[in-house]
């Protein structure tokens, strides 16, 4: 067990979190073109992180050569004390490790600060695994919207209120 943690504290320990910029946008593209749901495009990636109301953060690990592995990715509004969670997207061969929570982490406390208390997401009703992260943050379903995806998957509504 100790060796575990300290495994993970090891992890942990090369990952950043830092603002998107025009550079990142192929290798978020790479990430979000491996999203079975609804990926972005590159014209989508671009016109987010120009958009004014716009938060979008890159997930990377530094690596023992010193070069950057991008993890995932994190894509938000906030108008006043409102935000909306528009993707958060982690690379396959790096989902169930922690990191979506990771980003999760980042999103709420970045919002805390900015004095958002009205959160709002749409996930897939077939994305199990991004429902139970939503839900361990305190999310509550609202409704669905039929055929949201591509027209074939549903799209359950999500918020979370801090009052």
């Amino acid at each position: 067990m100790i060796e575990q943690r300290e495994k993970n504290e090891e992890r942990w320990e090369y990952v950043t979190i830092k603002k998107m910029d025009i550079e990142d946008v192929e290798e978020v593209l790479h990430i979000a073109a491996a999203t079975t749901y609804n990926p972005w495009s590159k014209k989508m990636i671009l016109e987010e992180i120009a958009h004014p109301f716009s938060h979008c953060f890159l997930l990377y690990q530094k690596t023992g050569t010193g070069a950057s592995l991008p993890l995932g990715f994190l894509c938000f509004r906030q108008v006043g004390e409102e935000s909306e969670l528009l993707n958060l997207c982690i690379s396959p061969e790096f989902r169930q490790q922690g990191f979506g929570k990771k980003l999760m982490s980042f999103y709420i406390d970045f919002c805390e600060r900015q004095g958002v208390n009205q959160y709002f997401l749409e996930v897939s009703v077939t994305n199990t695994p991004a429902t139970h992260l939503y839900h361990s943050f305190g999310f509550r379903s609202l409704g669905t919207r039929k055929n949201f995806y591509q027209g074939r998957h549903d799209a359950l509504l999500m918020t979370r209120s801090v009052f």
